[in-house]
C-alpha cells in the first residue's frame, strides 16, 4: 500500500430499473473539497499514462467497465518512495480510490467495453498543474504487458 492512498469500498444500490452507484459525497470522512468533476473514458487496450498531479486530489471510482490502475510513489521523503501499486477496480470491485498529490498514475482499460473512470477532484484542470510522463519510455518500474501467471 503507498502511504496516503485511500481505497474505499463504494455502495451500488439495484433495483429492477436499474442501479444508483454512490462515489463521494461532503458527509464523507474522506472527503477534502471540491474542485471539479470529469469522465475519463478508455477503450479496452488503451493505456492512459502517466499523471503526476502537483496539488490535485484525485478521487476515482470506474462506473463502466474495468481498469488496472496503477499507482508509483516518485515522492521524496516518502516512506513508500519507489513501490508500485496495481489495482483491478470497476462494476464488480466498486470502490473509491483517493491519489493524493506528487503519486504518479495512469491506468489501462480492459474486458471488451470501454471504461469510464469518474474523478472528483480536489481542483478544477490547470494545464500547469499537472506532469505527462510517456506510457513506455521512461524510468517507472513497471510494465503495462499483459501477464500470464
Amino acid at each position: 500500500m503507498i502511504d496516503g492512498v485511500k481505497i474505499v469500498p463504494l455502495r451500488q444500490i439495484p433495483d429492477e430499473r436499474g442501479k444508483v452507484m454512490h462515489m463521494l459525497k461532503k458527509t464523507d470522512p474522506h472527503f477534502l473539497t471540491f474542485g471539479e468533476i470529469y469522465f475519463s473514458c478508455g477503450f479496452p487496450g488503451a493505456i492512459k499514462a502517466w499523471h503526476i498531479h502537483k496539488r490535485m486530489t484525485l478521487n476515482n471510482a470506474v462506473v463502466v467497465g474495468r481498469i488496472k490502475l496503477v499507482l508509483y510513489d516518485a515522492r521524496a521523503g516518502s516512506p513508500t518512495r519507489g513501490e508500485v501499486m496495481e489495482l483491478f477496480i470497476g462494476e464488480d470491485n466498486y470502490c473509491l480510490v483517493q491519489i493524493p498529490p506528487g503519486i504518479v498514475n495512469g491506468y489501462k482499460a480492459y474486458g471488451d467495453t470501454p471504461a469510464v473512470l469518474a474523478n472528483c477532484a480536489t481542483e478544477p484542470h490547470d494545464p500547469d498543474e499537472i506532469i505527462r510522463i510517456d506510457p513506455i519510455k521512461n524510468d517507472i518500474p513497471y510494465k503495462w504487458d499483459l501477464k500470464h501467471g
